[in-house]
């Protein structure tokens, strides 16, 4: 593929480069993967008012998110195991945010521990947390993170237990690959993937082996993460990480608006309407259809940003228009990421600026903080 215009075309790379294991735990939800897919198709639901005649000149996406600025309002979303998807992902796609002007997350389950991320980049980034049962790694990771200049916190909420992916299951997913015959046969057809992972000790959690007492290696790290995530998280939980964090926090997983309030009472700083992209309760409310009732319900009390289905600048827009002061991409990135490493990460961040300039100047804008509702269709 010579030319390169949309995200699509870099899932399309991905998928020839990537194994398989790690290419569908990156495109892929839960179940029958029905709130996977209405994250993406329900922002094509929403159409847009053309404007003309108004001067287009001059145009700026440039805002804040959480008070600091941002070229467009998006950030990079956590994603666990961005290394298996190029070598070294985590640390290429925080230099290409950084040099773009956006935020980056770090995942909990990411490959390349935090202290990899700031050891490599010179601005902060941000980094998400997962509560487990050990309380002590809790706030080992929470010191971590405040040591590498992380200026604020990600704190997911829908991950207490774990949603069924059935191609997770069937591929038998493991960082690194296991070497059963099938997965050394997708290997074989993947040579330029195998030769930027024998360039790298980055082929496991990061964060986790090597901090925690007796997880040393892929064995015993399944064993723990299997009954660490902490099916009793609560909003006393929330309150415990706020007072120990004591920066700026942000609640990931919101999709109710009694939620969207008890997060308002928690203190935090802003939340993010997320399904998990689709990847734990199948059959919830798309992100893009959830977020005008939070915003309705608290979006003059905290920041509310978004993330779920973002394949497009389009799609930025609308999330705006409805009341998001922030996007995630997610796949976005993962699709570039697996496709040309961090050349493809700053490629999909200038197709998304693109597309997201132009359409905010065809209805009839030139600024990112005069657009509101009035852009869309009844």
């Amino acid at each position: 593929m010579s030319v390169i215009t949309t995200i699509e075309d870099l899932r399309v790379l991905a998928e020839r480069r990537v194994p398989r294991m790690f290419y569908d735990y990156a495109d892929s939800g839960s179940w029958t993967e029905g709130t996977y897919r209405a994250n993406s198709d329900d922002f094509q639901k929403i159409k847009l008012r053309q404007r003309v005649a108004v001067n287009m000149d001059g145009r700026s996406t440039a805002t804040k998110m959480l008070g600091i600025p941002v070229k467009m309002p998006v950030a990079i979303a956590p994603t666990g195991m961005t290394g298996m998807q190029h070598a070294d992902g985590e640390i290429l796609a925080a230099r290409a945010a950084e040099k773009f002007g956006i935020r980056f997350t770090l995942s909990t389950m990411s490959i390349c521990s935090i202290e990899d991320i700031a050891a490599h980049t010179k601005q902060p980034f941000w980094f998400q947390l997962y509560v487990m049962r050990d309380r002590g790694f809790v706030e080992r990771l929470i010191e971590r993170a405040r040591n590498a200049g992380c200026d604020a916190l990600v704190l997911t909420l829908d991950l207490q237990i774990l949603g069924q992916r059935h191609k997770d299951l069937k591929n038998g997913l493991s960082a690194p690959p296991k070497p059963t015959l099938a997965n050394i046969l997708n290997l074989m057809t993947k040579p330029a993937w195998c030769l930027e992972m024998l360039g790298t000790q980055r082929r496991t959690f990061g964060n986790i082996v090597g901090h925690v007492s007796g997880v040393s290696d892929m064995a015993n790290l399944s064993a723990w993460t299997a009954q660490q995530f902490d099916p009793c998280l609560n909003w006393a939980d929330v309150e415990w990480i706020k007072n120990r964090w004591g920066g700026k926090l942000i609640l990931k997983g919101i999709q109710d608006p009694e939620d969207a309030r008890l997060a308002v009472a928690s203190g935090a700083d802003a939340l993010i309407v997320s399904n998990h992209g689709g990847r734990q309760l199948d059959g919830a409310q798309s992100s893009i259809e959830a977020l005008p009732a939070i915003v309705a319900e608290v979006g003059n009390q905290i920041e509310v940003h978004m993330d779920g289905g973002i394949r497009s600048g389009q799609d930025v827009l609308k999330a705006w228009a409805l009341g998001a002061r922030g996007t995630y991409i997610g796949r976005a990135f993962l699709y570039a990421l697996g496709a040309m490493g961090e050349v493809g990460v700053t490629k999909a961040l200038e197709i998304i600026h693109k597309e997201l300039d132009l359409t905010m100047a065809f209805c009839g804008h030139r600024s990112i903080e005069t657009v509101n509702q009035n852009i869309l269709l009844p």
